[in-house]
């Protein structure tokens, strides 16, 4: 997809075709665009029910509809969610997507949707004999959020170890940002980036955590171009969205010229994307 959403949809509305719609799916979510990737998802599944990643789409689709819900609707697609994430793991125990996934479920949900960290334990014990770093990322969120930050960063390090991978590396890096240890965090984020050596979307996810917490924009607007101009774009790091975050940087770094081409470019590919109309107004 690389981020090329308007082409795409013209491409794809109408059609019935399961994957079509899965793709298509995944667009709209890509743009934020809860309403239009839950039908799409939903066409998808008419044919595609056996399937691990669209039962996986179709959880993340209702999750993104319900941070835009009221109360009780939202409860209503947590547990939508919850039950096309089991569906996902159930049908590929080996999709480590959908394993994380469910995991961050089942950690931040309240019980009443069906979360439950004794749900997350039992998925870890589950998995780690297979999935031996989404195991430790998943023990690493339960002792987080039961606040046994020694055993946080311990399971968090020893997911880094399994496979020296640089998404591992940012997840630590976030865990160390939310335990207000900067330093280190700044630490991991920059040996994840080394790691990413073709500058895909871990480079990507390092620079907005840079940026989220205030150290600096010099560094982040570097790891960001680094990614556009390179070839490891996926749907993990959306171009548009990249444009627009970058875009954002340079406004808030004095550059309204830079901010105005990168916005452009991001409208250019996904002209319904919310996010960079609105910051472009904001030029």
């Amino acid at each position: 997809m690389e981020g090329r959403v308007d082409e795409l949809v013209r491409m794809l509305v109408g059609s019935q075709d399961g994957q079509s719609q899965l793709l298509l799916c995944r667009a709209y979510y890509a743009e934020e665009l809860g309403d239009q990737a839950v039908t799409a998802c939903e066409v998808a599944l008419q044919t595609l029910h056996d399937d691990s990643q669209a039962q996986l789409w179709m959880g993340r689709a209702y999750g993104l509809k319900a941070r835009n819900a009221g109360p009780f609707a939202a409860m209503k697609l947590a547990r939508k969610v919850k039950s096309s994430f089991e569906s996902a793991y159930q049908l590929d125990p080996h999709n480590a997507a959908a394993a994380n996934d469910l995991g961050e479920f089942y950690v931040g949900a309240p019980s009443i949707v069906g979360g439950g960290v004794d749900l997350a334990a039992d998925l870890a014990d589950k998995i780690s004999g297979t999935m031996p770093e989404a195991g430790h990322r998943v023990r690493a969120m339960i002792a987080e959020k039961q606040k046994d930050f020694p055993t946080a960063e311990r399971e968090f390090r020893a997911a880094t170890a399994v496979a020296n991978r640089p998404e591992a590396w940012v997840d630590l890096g976030a865990y160390f940002f939310r335990r207000s240890d900067g330093k280190q965090a700044v630490s991991a984020l920059e040996h994840a980036v080394a790691l990413d050596t073709r500058h895909g979307s871990p480079t990507v996810d390092s620079a907005t955590l840079l940026q989220e917490n205030h150290w600096g924009l010099e560094r982040p607007e570097h790891w960001l171009r680094q990614y556009l101009e390179g070839s490891a774009k996926s749907d993990e790091a959306p171009t548009f969205r990249v444009h627009t975050k970058l875009g954002l940087m340079l406004k808030k770094d004095g550059d309204v010229a830079g901010a105005k081409i990168e916005i452009n470019k991001a409208l250019a590919l996904a002209s319904n994307y919310a996010p960079a109309s609105k910051a472009l107004q904001g030029l």
